[in-house]
């Protein structure tokens, strides 16, 4: 098991980490943000699916994932249609032009990431998609409250008033 010190200095890691995110943000197309680009690759990954399927993936609330559903087909990128199981649902897939799009965002971020990564090996690419993949793993579900282990209670002493 790694040294507290290690841990200590991973968690500044994660901290830092916000850069790359926000550099990555910054090759978005001003009228797509990161929420929407994160719907499209979820429906692009997975494919056409209802509301509440792409909420839970993307760990959001509904209404959260309403205003990206909307603002993604207010551009013409998505389109929600009734599912036929339940006409109150709607099932969102992607259309031509939001297949485009997610084909330019996926091109742009490559580029990023190779222009970044050139000096990288690919075998310290691979490794660190397999390390990157475990701690996700290690995770498990990152949308469930974290597990913590339950308060101590303080030793009661027995008094002849409480037996």
């Amino acid at each position: 098991m790694a040294e507290r010190a290690q841990y200590e200095e991973l968690l500044r890691q994660f901290s830092a980490f916000g850069a790359v995110k926000r550099e990555l943000g910054r090759i978005l197309p001003s009228d797509c943000p990161s929420g929407s680009a994160a719907v499209l690759t979820l429906l692009g990954r997975h494919g056409a699916m209802r509301m509440s399927k792409l909420s839970e993936l993307l760990s959001v609330d509904m209404s959260v994932t309403s205003r990206h559903a909307a603002h993604l087909a207010e551009r013409g990128w998505i389109d929600r249609s009734p599912d036929p199981a339940d006409k109150r649902s709607r099932i969102l897939h992607l259309t031509p032009e939001g297949v485009a799009l997610l084909e330019e965002l996926s091109e742009r971020t490559a580029q990023l990431l190779a222009d970044r990564l050139g000096d990288w090996s690919d075998d310290e690419v691979a490794q660190l998609i397999v390390l990157m993949t475990r701690l996700r793993a290690s995770f498990d579900d990152c949308r469930a409250p974290a597990r913590l282990p339950p308060p101590a209670l303080a030793p009661t002493t027995r008094t002849p008033a409480n037996t």
